[in-house]
C-alpha cells in the first residue's frame, strides 16, 4: 500500500517539462571559449570510448550473475540500518524491516538493445544475480539514463509486492507487474508502508535520448523513525543538500566518478565530500565508480581522491568494495564465492 503526502505544492496537470532545468553549462554562450573547450573535450571523450564499446556490443552478454554464488545475508546483521554496494549506483538497503534497492543495474552491458545484442558500455566488475536478492519493498529510480534505469534488470525484479518510485515523466519506461509505480516531483513526499521518501533536486539532467529532455531527475531522502538516508544519485556540485543540515543524515550515497570531462554533470570526490558535510552526513557510501568506463579518469582515481578528500576521516567512507555489508557498527566483506570476513 502506497500513501502519498504532498508537501508545499500541487501535482502538475500532465507532464512537467524538465528540459529547462538541465545543466545550463552545456549551452554555449557567445564568445565563451571555456565552454567551447569543455564541449570539445566531452565530444572527443565520447567518440574515443563509445566507438569501441559499440563494436563490443556484438557480444551477446546482456545479463549474467554467475560470479556471485551466495545470497547477501543482510538479515543476519543486527540493527535498523544495513547497506551493501552492488556496483555502480545500485545499493541494497535495509531500513527497519524494509528492503530498498536503488537504480538496479545488473547487466553486463548497458545501452540500446537490438534483439539479443546491447550496444553500449561493458561492465568491469562482477554482476550480482538479482535472483539472490531478498524480497524487495521498494525500488528507487533516480533518472532514466541507461546506467541507472536498466530495463533488462528491472524485468528480472518485477514483483507484485514491490513498489517503484521514479522521477517525473519516466513511469512509462518501467516494466509492468510491480505493485505500484509512482512518479515523485522535487520536494514531494510519499509514504511506502511507513517509510517516508522525499525527492530532492540534484544538479543533473534526465534525458534518456536526444529527444526526451522533459524527463525528470531526482535525489531521494529516506526516513524511518530512527534513521535518515540520502541517495543523491547523479549530481554535479550543488548546495541543495545543505537543506538537510538541520537534522543531518546517518548515511549519504553520492556518485564520485565520471567527472572528467563531465564535471558539469558529475561532481568530483572533493566536491562530494563538501556536499556530504553540507548535508550533515555521518557516513558516506560512494557510488558511480569503477563499474563502467564512462569517462577519462583512471578507474581507481575516484576512490583514491575520495579518501584523500576525507582528510583524516577516511573511516567515514564506507562500502568501498563490492559486496561489503555495512552497518553503523561494523563492515563485513562478502566475496563472490560466498565467503565472508570482518573488515
Amino acid at each position: 500500500m502506497v500513501n502519498t503526502d504532498v508537501r508545499d505544492f500541487t501535482d502538475p496537470a500532465g507532464e512537467t517539462d524538465r528540459s529547462a532545468t538541465a545543466p545550463k553549462s552545456f549551452h554555449l554562450a557567445d564568445g565563451d571559449v571555456t565552454k567551447l573547450k569543455e564541449l570539445t573535450g566531452v565530444a572527443r571523450s565520447s567518440v574515443r570510448r563509445y566507438s569501441l564499446e559499440l563494436l563490443n556490443g556484438f557480444k551477446n552478454d546482456t545479463l549474467r550473475g554467475e560470479e556471485w554464488q551466495q545470497q547477501l545475508d543482510l538479515a543476519a546483521h543486527d540493527g535498523p540500518l544495513v547497506a551493501a554496494w552492488l556496483g555502480h549506483a545500485t545499493i541494497l538497503l535495509r531500513m527497519g524491516n524494509k528492503w530498498i534497492l536503488t537504480d538496479p543495474v545488473f547487466s553486463q552491458r548497458i545501452g540500446v538493445k537490438l534483439g539479443p545484442m546491447t550496444f553500449g558500455v561493458g561492465r568491469l566488475k562482477p554482476a550480482f544475480d538479482p535472483a539472490l536478492l531478498p524480497p524487495l519493498d521498494l525500488i528507487l529510480i533516480s533518472h532514466a539514463h541507461f546506467d541507472h534505469l536498466d530495463l533488462p534488470s528491472m524485468r528480472r525484479l518485477v514483483s507484485d509486492r514491490t513498489n517503484v518510485i521514479t522521477a517525473l515523466n519516466t513511469r512509462r519506461l518501467i516494466p509492468k507487474g510491480f505493485a505500484s509505480v509512482e512518479e515523485l516531483d522535487w520536494d514531494k513526499e510519499i509514504r511506502v508502508n511507513g517509510l517516508r521518501v522525499r525527492a530532492m533536486k540534484p544538479n543533473h539532467w534526465g534525458a534518456r535520448t536526444a529527444w526526451d529532455r522533459h524527463r525528470g531527475f531526482n535525489s531521494y531522502v529516506l526516513e524511518t523513525d530512527t534513521h535518515r538516508v540520502l541517495f543523491a544519485g547523479d549530481t554535479a556540485q550543488t548546495e541543495n543538500y545543505a537543506a538537510l543540515a538541520k537534522h543531518g543524515a546517518d548515511l549519504t550515497m553520492f556518485g564520485i566518478g565520471a567527472y572528467n570531462p563531465w564535471i558539469q554533470a558529475h561532481a568530483n570526490p572533493e566536491q562530494v565530500w563538501n556536499m556530504h558535510q553540507q548535508a550533515g552526513g555521518n557516513w558516506l557510501l560512494p557510488i558511480h565508480h569503477s563499474t563502467f568506463k564512462l569517462s577519462d579518469e583512471p578507474m581507481d582515481e575516484p576512490m583514491q581522491r575520495m579518501l584523500l578528500a576525507a582528510n583524516g576521516q577516511e573511516h567515514r567512507v564506507v562500502g568501498r568494495e563490492l559486496g561489503q555489508l555495512w552497518t553503523p557498527d561494523h563492515t563485513i566483506q562478502v566475496c563472490p564465492d560466498g565467503t565472508a570476513t570482518d573488515v
